[in-house]
């Protein structure tokens, strides 16, 4: 029987960028939009605050486009602070390289593994789903689901009782699956 785990955002996260009022690295996305239109021409920006000092900071939406160009939908987002919108930005790749900023999720998100009925079979198989592109280590979602320390299920894959079709160290964004035998 597959298991179905979920990797869910609890919060927005952090925004790794240099604050040029104190040097911290971390800001906090306020959900907060500045609109201003010049005749034909609209910028928008997401506002956030430097953890450390307060200051804010703006990460360009958009910029000098046609206000015709831009969906209406969009515009009453923007105008309603919408915190979905905000969220979506956050982690648009256009949004990340036009501004040169990473999202921190450290803290920012909870596996829900349906509950514990997994740990007693002998061979469980998984499907990893992430609600976001949260870049999590599958080794840690592993030993967090299966009540395992990280050392043991790295054992497991180098023993080859952890098996799946992607690589298991480092980092993934994306979901996938994997099947664990002990």
């Amino acid at each position: 029987m597959l298991e179905n785990w979920v990797v869910v955002p609890t919060c927005l996260p952090l925004v790794r960028r240099r604050c040029h009022a104190c040097a911290s690295e971390r800001f906090r996305a306020s959900g907060k939009f500045r609109v201003n239109a010049h005749h034909k021409l609209i910028d928008a920006w997401l506002l956030a605050l430097c953890t450390a000092c307060g200051d804010t900071t703006k990460l360009t939406v958009l910029e000098r486009m046609n206000v015709r160009s831009v969906r209406s939908e969009l515009l009453d987002r923007l105008h309603d602070n919408d915190l979905g919108l905000t969220a979506e930005l956050l982690q648009d790749p256009v949004v990340q390289r036009r501004n040169r900023i990473a999202l921190d999720w450290e803290n920012a998100w909870r596996l829900d593994t349906g509950g514990s009925g997994h740990l007693d079979r002998e061979a469980i198989d998984v499907s990893v789903r992430l609600a976001a592109r949260i870049p999590v280590r599958p080794v840690r979602l592993i030993a967090e689901g299966c009540g395992l320390s990280r050392a043991e299920v790295e054992r497991l894959i180098t023993e080859g009782k952890v098996v799946s079709a992607v690589r298991l160290s480092g980092r993934l964004s994306g979901d996938f699956t994997f099947t664990l035998k002990r």
